[in-house]
């Protein structure tokens, strides 16, 4: 990768924005600098709901707007393919959005218009160029974007690999997951260090288990073997993994510090209901260890989404059986505490923090056949505003009612400010 990249990927670190997630990719050349204008939820279709389909829904976010808090679109992309998670271009004009199950990929122009994207591009033949199928975390990097599929096409268990991609669209290369030196060959979410050069991957299930209904999943023992439990270390430049750890329980979403010269990982195992810290030992060898307990391991509360904070300072961690969000002081990453609690909804998925740390988004769907049935199958979208001691709901729009669907990851946009006139 080239050094100039690499040096503007690390100044991003050190040159927080004024709003922004604090999940994105660091390769981002136009953060937004002020407050975030508009939120976009990709939401999975219903049978029997509205249109059915798969959708791309905009929310309006904009203090004082009348509209505040109120969708303002919704774009439909035909079927019901599991939709699941999004990302940015580097450039911040195209956000990729990926289902699961079909393994199609959308691109919508959301830098024309934010608050009115357009799809421009759907690529649908990515299990028959790659072999991979369930495209999962999109992470960009300088004209590329890094793709994370579950799962392979040959026999939808869980070896899969990363695909690499230009921000056309078009396949420049595919790298299977380590399955040497205690790899299992599982895959889940990219997280990039850059001024280190590095890059950890975690792992999750295959087709097989991720599109089975939770009960029969639950049920199954032999499914239930079917999870990854490591997590890579890998050169970034050379694409290649120097280290595998070991992490118990399905290792998802995996944030670093955002703070200068942090230089350590978090992540939050499913299964075992645990916060891991990846981090340089006193030899300065690279070690993955448990660090705390998420709610109580016993119950299998399920920990899902987390959003760290820019500074470092905190961790929100979302667990979806009991629909909680709970917050971490990281002040001593070797020792997470939790600080703060509060039932978001029956059940909860995602979480997305402003870079401010200001205001905090939830929505509460995790897969379509995880989900929670009857009265507990909320699907919502909520916003609330947090002053360092309490969350508190801005606004809540219920995604069945309004024949919408299952809200799942968001993303936020602005117009480019104006230019200031002499």
């Amino acid at each position: 990768m080239h050094k100039i990249a690499v040096a503007l990927a690390a100044a991003a670190f050190a040159s927080p924005a004024g709003a922004d997630e604090t999940c994105n990719s660091p390769f981002m050349t136009s953060l937004i600098k002020g407050q975030e204008q508009y939120l976009h939820v990709w939401t999975l279709g219903v049978k029997g709901l509205g249109d059915e389909s798969d959708k791309l829904v905009t929310v309006d976010v904009i203090p004082d707007s009348p509209t505040y808090g109120k969708v303002i679109g919704a774009i439909s992309v035909g079927g019901r393919g599991e939709a699941h998670h999004m990302g940015f271009t580097d450039d911040r004009k195209y956000l990729w959005a990926g289902r699961l199950d079909d393994s199609k990929i959308f691109i919508f122009d959301v830098g024309t218009d934010p608050g009115k994207p357009k799809l421009v591009r759907t690529i649908d033949d990515l299990p028959e160029k790659t072999g991979f199928v369930g495209p999962h975390t999109f992470y960009a990097l300088p004209g590329r974007m890094l793709v994370q599929a579950l799962s392979n096409k040959k026999d939808h268990g869980g070896i899969t690999g990363i695909v690499t991609l230009n921000n056309a669209g078009d396949v420049i290369a595919t790298t299977p997951m380590p399955r040497e030196n205690g790899g299992d060959g599982y895959g889940y979410d990219i997280a990039i260090n850059p001024g280190e050069n590095l890059m950890l991957t975690s792992s999750f299930t295959g087709w097989t288990n991720y599109m089975m209904d939770m009960g029969q999943l639950l049920g199954d023992s032999a499914a239930m073997k079917n999870f990854g439990a490591t997590m890579a270390l890998w050169d970034l430049k050379a694409m290649k993994p120097d280290k595998v750890f070991a992490v118990p329980g399905a290792p998802l979403e995996i944030r670093w510090a955002l703070k200068p010269g942090a230089g350590w990982a978090v992540t939050a195992s499913a299964l075992t209901s645990k916060l891991w810290l990846v981090k340089q030992d006193e030899r300065g060898e690279w070690q993955a260890k448990a660090v705390a307990d998420i709610g109580d391991p016993a119950s299998i509360p399920l920990p899902v989404d987390i959003s760290i904070a820019a500074d470092a300072s905190s961790l929100w961690v979302n667990t979806f059986m009991d629909g909680t969000t709970r917050l971490f002081d990281l002040s001593n990453p070797e020792a997470p505490k939790q600080v703060y609690a509060k039932k978001i909804g029956a059940q909860v998925n995602m979480v997305s923090q402003s870079w401010d740390g200001k205001r905090v988004y939830f929505t509460s769907s995790l897969l379509a056949n995880w989900d929670k049935k009857g009265s507990d199958n909320e699907q919502f979208l909520k916003g609330y505003s947090w002053d360092g001691k309490e969350l508190r709901q801005d606004f809540a729009i219920d995604f069945t009612e309004q024949g919408l669907g299952r809200a799942h990851h968001m993303k936020f946009t602005a117009r480019a400010p104006k230019a200031e006139t002499k």
